[in-house]
């Protein structure tokens, strides 16, 4: 079910690389594939920004939004969310199709391709304040690697938007119900995601992995519409494996995230997230997770490393409880960062000690030893940096992708 797609070629590395990994340790997921339902692609949700589409919210609109799935499958399920609405969100239709090769970056569907979403049989469904709804099955196939184009109406007004702010991919809108509507009443509306958490796909598979992080794990100036964030390029990776070893990807990366503080728009800090963007979905195996920069940063160096690594351990006791296993991922450089300071170098390089010699996690990725200058250590290496010290750009992705070893997330 694959279609071939082309990337940035994975950089090469050197000795870096071969000091990134550390053999996984111990298995907390029960092995082998199965036929069932996985998740294939998620979208961490937050409260609504202060200002823009998702602070004004929807009344009598339709929302075109695109889900880049990892793995495909025979059927599938849609996830919406009202988890920070201030009231009941009432989606008077949804409708999903496959998008054409040649469509991407755009709102057009071919019209066969359309098929409806229902709601315990209903076409309709109203979803409380602070829950997500998932659909009935959809009977629809839809390949490895593609593109999903998802239509919901919203009568509204709904009030402030359940959302997830980076989303790195255009999303459209029409008014009126204009879900049917094969592209033409839709202009761009921004790259944000808007109430679509999820989409699951029934296929056989060893599981999911779940990405866990920040900006860095979001995708942050990658390029639009590309996806070509690390989470999709490690995607991209697990899909050379014959069908029943492909594994789901679901990136739960939020922009501006933090281990220990709630950021507002920046989403609950990750131990409160836990539930909704990890046990939630369904099929998990493991779980990569990349946090803790913006602690260190935001505070100045003022976050002691004992603090973080607190919660690593809550995170892993959690993770571990529910059978999965829990790849660490050491912190990228930040030099040059604005909020960059010698204290909060000190502690970031605490921490990857921590990361990289503790024996706690079940895997470790070395993520500061992919992307760092080796003339400059503090920085991230002048190919990946797109100029604001913090984040790898596509190359440094692919990078990121290319480090780690698939045996210990799937």
């Amino acid at each position: 079910m694959r279609r071939a797609r082309s990337r940035i070629a994975v950089a090469v590395l050197g000795a870096a690389t071969a000091l990134a990994l550390l053999t996984p340790v111990t298995a907390h997921a029960s092995a082998g594939p199965g036929y069932g339902w996985v998740g294939s692609w998620h979208a961490a949700m937050t409260t609504a920004a202060s200002s823009g589409p998702s602070a004004e919210g929807f009344t009598d609109t339709t929302l075109r939004q695109v889900a880049h799935l990892s793995v495909g499958g025979d059927s599938l399920r849609v996830r919406l969310s009202n988890a920070y609405g201030t009231g009941p969100l009432t989606v008077s239709a949804v409708t999903v199709a496959p998008r054409r090769d040649s469509a991407a970056g755009t709102p057009a569907v071919d019209p066969g391709s359309l098929a409806p979403a229902s709601f315990g049989g209903r076409k309709s469904v109203t979803i409380p304040a602070g829950a997500d709804w998932v659909s009935d099955p959809v009977d629809i196939t839809v390949p490895d690697d593609s593109d999903l184009v998802v239509s919901m109406h919203l009568p509204g007004p709904t009030g402030p938007a359940t959302t997830h702010q980076a989303g790195y991919a255009t999303s459209f809108t029409a008014p009126g119900e204009a879900t049917t509507d094969t592209g033409e009443a839709f202009t761009r509306l921004d790259t944000a995601r808007y109430f679509l958490s999820g989409v699951d796909v029934t296929a056989r598979s060893r599981g999911s992995v779940v990405f866990f992080g920040d900006s860095i794990t979001d995708g942050v100036v990658s390029t639009v519409d590309a996806n070509l964030r690390y989470p999709d390029q490690v995607a991209d990776r697990l899909l050379t494996r014959p069908d029943s070893r492909e594994c789901g990807v679901l990136n739960s990366g939020i922009s501006g995230n933090r281990l220990l503080t709630d950021a507002g728009s920046a989403g609950e800090p990750a131990l409160a997230r836990f539930e909704r963007d990890v046990l939630s979905r369904p099929g998990v195996r493991s779980v990569v997770l990349l946090e803790g920069i913006n602690d260190i940063g935001n505070s100045r160096g003022a976050v002691e490393p004992g603090e973080l690594i607190a919660v690593y351990r809550q995170f892993l006791d959690r993770a571990h409880d529910e059978g999965l296993r829990v790849v660490g991922a050491t912190l990228t450089p930040f030099e040059g960062a604005g909020y960059y300071t010698e204290e909060g170098e000190a502690d970031r390089q605490a921490v990857n000690e921590w990361i990289r010699t503790s024996g706690e996690f079940d895997a470790v990725v070395d993520f500061d030893a992919v992307v760092r200058d080796p003339d400059d250590p503090g920085r991230i290496r002048p190919e990946y940096d797109p100029g604001d010290h913090l984040h790898p750009n596509d190359a440094g992705f692919a990078a990121m992708a290319g480090a780690l070893d698939l045996r210990a997330v799937c």
